[in-house]
């Protein structure tokens, strides 16, 4: 059975989430915001199959390269974010300047599709595009946990007011994509606490179902 833990990293509190296999001896990271001692010291003795990034925004991204350095491992991006990682001003690392550096990270290795099977740790993920906080980004659904990203927060959603949000796309994404799943999906957002589908199509003041 996949296990995870929820490491809360940076200025912005970022959720990344390191999974572990049933075995024990393999994992992937989800959005490694920034290089953490911690986070790694959980890696250990692992062998970190990938890391996948839910979106390219800086705080969702910092510690792509110490990761890939040291595990030797593939990063997956949807292509429309292709070029964010290595340019400070897509990644949006150059605009928030009072809480981080100029982030420039390598290009990623492979990149995710609508709809698309994952067979990582022994498991399916499904690759759900969910545009409209950023163009490329997508929720990861592996049995009954959605690594959301920041498209869907408890009692909340993901800004648009950022270089390629749309606040129409993400309502749409999240009616079309999100609230479609069963109820007891258990959400895992990129920043605050965990919830469900069902609660946000009940609870969520900003999109209905």
């Amino acid at each position: 059975m996949l296990t995870f833990q929820r490491f809360t990293l940076g200025a912005l509190q970022t959720n990344a989430y390191v999974l572990i296999d049933a075995s024990r001896t393999r994992a992937a990271v989800i959005d490694p915001g920034t290089p953490d001692a911690a986070l790694l010291r959980r890696l250990e003795g692992l062998k970190v199959e990938a890391i996948l990034l839910t979106h390219a925004h800086f705080d969702h991204i910092g510690g792509v390269d110490d990761l890939r350095r040291r595990f030797g491992c593939p990063v997956y991006l949807h292509a429309l974010e292709k070029d964010w990682l290595g340019d400070p001003v897509k990644n949006g690392s150059a605009r928030w300047t009072d809480v981080t550096g100029p982030i420039a990270a390598g290009v990623p290795d492979v990149y995710f599709e609508d709809g698309q099977k994952l067979e990582l740790l022994g498991e399916t993920f499904e690759v759900l595009h969910t545009p409209g906080h950023s163009p490329g980004s997508v929720g990861l659904l592996c049995g009954d946990l959605l690594f959301a990203g920041d498209a869907l927060f408890r009692r909340s959603v993901g800004r648009t007011d950022l270089p390629g949000g749309n606040a129409d796309a993400l309502a749409r994404s999240i009616r079309e994509k999100l609230y479609v799943l069963p109820d007891g999906v258990i959400v895992l957002p990129g920043h605050g606490p965990e919830t469900t589908i069902g609660e946000e199509k009940r609870e969520n003041p900003y999109v209905r179902a």
